[in-house]
């Protein structure tokens, strides 16, 4: 299988990953049960997580949001709760992050490109070759880390000191809170943009020689004329983990009758499906890039 000549829309891109997934099934698998889902399980059962240090955060999170003049409806207390969950569950399993799940994302770029150069996955030469470029992804995916970090914080202050302008002007808790969500579903647009960049820049990173800004800079050139893609391909992929997500917490984590000897079982079937979603989104991911390259190149060739 040849790189693809033309940009591919999201669903031949889908389409596409399961034809690359099939060619080479036992390479794909071998990393979705050996690199993956170690991550998935911790990420999905979270049993290093002190819930007291998670409602401490939350608590706090809900009295600086109510001192803005934000009211304390279930959203607000959802979203602190989530948030709270989120930071403390990045800070935890940050080493795993960092190592695992940066080695099966470099062995699922280093697959694919050799199902697209016919060439057989070697374990020897994958390793030689994540030995010589484990500076550049790591120090791209701290980059990544701190521009996400950066954002969020950024957009926090931002709509606290918003809430405080509109309440000083005179709004009402009520109208408030709907400017509040309107905002935060727009932050959300622009946060999937953003991350759409930056798993881009990942494969980059991997895959030419540059790392940290510079690869960033070369993804955000990259993705021109095919955001929409992106943004298509980032959606279905959240979706998708995010269904397997609320399966795992009301089937494992929530749900108290029935047969309790069933459930034991689907706990590593629902790791297993995530880290299988979880494959697919890193193989969409690099099919993207290769689709970038070749809508760059069209555009190139249209300009001449």
């Amino acid at each position: 299988m040849e790189p693809t000549p033309q940009s591919l829309h999201s669903s031949q891109i889908f389409t596409q990953t399961m034809r690359i997934l099939i060619s080479n099934p036992t390479t794909f698998i071998a990393i979705s049960t050996i690199l993956i889902y170690p991550v998935s399980s911790l990420h999905l059962s979270n049993p290093l997580i002190d819930q007291s240090i998670v409602k401490t955060i939350a608590q706090s999170l809900l009295f600086i949001a109510n001192s803005s003049g934000l009211q304390s409806i279930p959203f607000m207390n959802q979203s602190c709760h989530k948030l709270s969950e989120i930071l403390i569950s990045s800070v935890v399993n940050f080493p795993l992050y960092c190592t695992l799940l940066l080695v099966s994302k470099a062995a699922v770029v280093y697959s694919v490109n050799c199902t697209y150069s016919r060439k057989k996955f070697v374990s020897i030469k994958f390793f030689l070759l994540m030995k010589s470029i484990w500076r550049r992804i790591v120090s791209t995916y701290f980059l990544i880390c701190v521009l996400i970090v950066f954002c969020f914080t950024l957009f926090f202050i931002l709509l606290l000191c918003f809430s405080k302008m509109l309440l000083a002007i005179g709004f009402s808790p009520d109208s408030i809170a709907c400017v509040v969500v309107i905002t935060v579903l727009l932050f959300l647009v622009l946060l999937a943009h953003v991350i759409i960049i930056c798993d881009l820049c990942m494969v980059i990173a991997m895959w030419e020689d540059v790392s940290g800004f510079q690869a960033l800079m070369r993804s955000s050139v990259l993705i021109r004329g095919q955001t929409r893609v992106g943004l298509m391909v980032f959606v279905g992929s959240t979706i998708g983990m995010g269904v397997v997500k609320g399966l795992f917490e009301h089937r494992v984590k929530v749900l108290s009758y029935g047969d309790a000897s069933l459930r034991i079982w689907e706990r590593p079937v629902l790791v297993l499906v995530y880290s299988f979603v979880v494959l697919v989104d890193f193989m969409m991911s690099t099919v993207f890039f290769f689709s970038c390259k070749s809508y760059g190149l069209e555009a190139v060739e249209c300009g001449m």
